[in-house]
């Protein structure tokens, strides 16, 4: 929708934006497309989108032939886009999305997850959605810049740190471009970017306990400024054996080491042994429950 349009659509169906609920609606159509682009949809696809507001994307992920899942908390826009775009291939869910169910996901063969993420929730939403092992072939999601950046950080930089780690320890995460303020009604205070998400390959990177890695990222990323020997003492015996066997300075701080080097710390402290890989390639689970 044009700009003019979303005001004139808010008056007829009486909504006043709500800033608690991130509702800010993109009005540059090209961006809109451009958006869509990127995630290559196709009939096979099953959309997930949260947030869909007034549908500037759900329209164009029906029009790629793909199934839409449209996740909508605010029950007056949940009505206007059944009114509106009611189609036999858009589901629609007025609820909290993170009150949905994510297991379901797994009955459909391609599932992809797009959204507007409201800023207040979006790291919950984040880490709900992303939690291992997924259904979901690829997130698309429109953030806060700062938490884009924190998203597809490198190491020894300022945006480097345990959300990053966490994110990317199962995911590749890409920041795609900026999107300013000015795109969206109202304006919000800041910019935002879209971020594509993709699974990793399970094999990519060591075995490790994941429990491990992340109690020791927490710890680690606890006091940024110390120095991890003083951070990690109980779990690390031999903080000086540790960094030689791993590779790091041993006055490092948390945002110096890599991914695979906290893996490496996590395997100095408890080593742990990879899986059959014939099991990993076939199964995506070990075990799984009456509904399969």
């Amino acid at each position: 929708m044009k700009l003019s349009e979303i005001r004139a659509t808010l008056r007829e169906i009486n909504v006043s934006p709500v800033k608690t609920l991130g509702q800010n609606f993109l009005h540059d159509q090209n961006l809109a497309h451009w958006i869509i682009n990127q995630a290559e949809l196709t009939a096979d696809d099953y959309v997930v989108e949260i947030g869909p507001g007034l549908g500037a994307l759900t329209k164009l992920a029906l029009e790629k032939g793909a199934r839409v899942l449209a996740i909508e908390k605010d029950t007056r826009l949940a009505n206007f886009l059944r009114d509106r775009l009611g189609h036999t291939r858009l589901e629609l869910m007025n609820i909290d999305a993170l009150k949905l169910d994510a297991r379901a996901l797994f009955s459909h063969r391609r599932v992809k997850l797009l959204g507007n993420l409201p800023y207040n929730i979006s790291s919950a939403l984040l880490l709900k959605f992303l939690e291992y092992p997924s259904p979901i072939s690829l997130w698309l999601f429109t953030l806060q810049k700062e938490m884009a950046c924190r998203l597809s950080a490198s190491p020894s930089t300022h945006d480097y740190g345990a959300l990053t780690l966490r994110v990317q320890l199962h995911h590749h995460a890409k920041y795609l471009r900026t999107i300013p303020a000015t795109v969206f009604f109202p304006r919000p205070e800041v910019d935002s970017a879209l971020v594509r998400i993709l699974p990793r390959n399970p094999l990519e990177l060591p075995e490790r306990d994941d429990e491990l890695f992340l109690k020791l990222v927490r710890c680690g990323f606890s006091q940024r400024r110390k120095q991890l020997k003083k951070l990690l003492h109980e779990q690390v015996a031999d903080w000086d054996a540790a960094a030689r066997s791993v590779g790091f300075n041993p006055k490092a701080r948390a945002e110096e080491l890599s991914l695979r080097q906290w893996i490496a710390l996590a395997n100095f402290i408890s080593p742990s042994r990879r899986t059959n890989p014939r099991l990993t390639n076939t199964e995506r689970f070990p075990v799984v429950d009456k509904n399969d």
